[in-house]
């Protein structure tokens, strides 16, 4: 989704807006008619609820110039749709609903390039709504990443560098730390094994650390 097909939406959107209430009755109208099982997720007056649509879409588009503050609202919607009874491949059905209703819309208005613009808006929101829904869907109903599509990717979470010291493992008495291991820890084992000759020096111990760091 570029800004050329950003503004495309917007100024689209702007020519449906007029016919809010037409616009939503034929996109419901259609979603019933492709897939009828859809029906029974919404149970409230249907006037009202096309209200909402459109309310939504309003505020969705207007936004797309600041798309990651958009996000979190987004997220939101698809978690109470998911409430509602909504699953993955209820967005696809939604999608064609809402192209075919802004076809008959914006009738000669609706070109190649105004529906592949509305296609991709749609699908970078839906890829978010459904992916926030499958965050807390039970397992049973999550639906794999591979299957959700690729339209938008958040940014990702730079986690902290900080290892935490290792502590000096344990020897068995009368073993020998091996060199390679010694180097990790700065210097010899702090248990040599017992000379066979009498009169030899004590093994080499390492300083300790009278302040080690802790981690809270």
């Amino acid at each position: 989704m570029n800004n050329e097909q950003k503004l495309l939406v917007q100024k689209t959107f702007e020519m449906v807006a007029p016919i809010a209430d037409v616009a939503a009755g034929l996109f419901y109208g259609r979603l019933f008619e492709v897939d009828p099982s859809l029906k029974p997720l919404f149970r409230g007056d249907m006037k009202d609820q096309g209200k909402k649509l459109m309310s939504t879409l309003k505020v969705a588009v207007q936004a797309l110039d600041r798309l990651e503050a958009l996000i979190p609202t987004v997220q939101a919607l698809g978690r109470r749709h998911l409430a509602y009874g909504v699953r993955d491949d209820h967005y696809d059905t939604v999608g064609a609903a809402l192209l075919w209703t802004l076809e008959k819309g914006l009738g000669e208005a609706f070109t190649p390039e105004v529906k592949e613009a509305w296609a991709n808006v749609y699908g970078v929101l839906a890829k978010v709504m459904k992916d926030a829904a499958n965050e807390v869907a039970p397992l049973s109903l999550r639906t794999p990443l591979s299957r959700r599509g690729s339209a938008h990717r958040l940014p990702a979470v730079k986690r902290p560098s900080y290892r935490p010291p290792m502590g000096r493992p344990s020897m068995p008495p009368g073993s020998r730390m091996p060199a390679s291991i010694q180097a990790l820890y700065g210097g010899a084992s702090s248990q040599s094994a017992p000379s066979s000759k009498s009169g030899a020096s004590p093994s080499t111990r390492l300083p300790r650390i009278s302040n080690p760091p802790t981690i809270t």
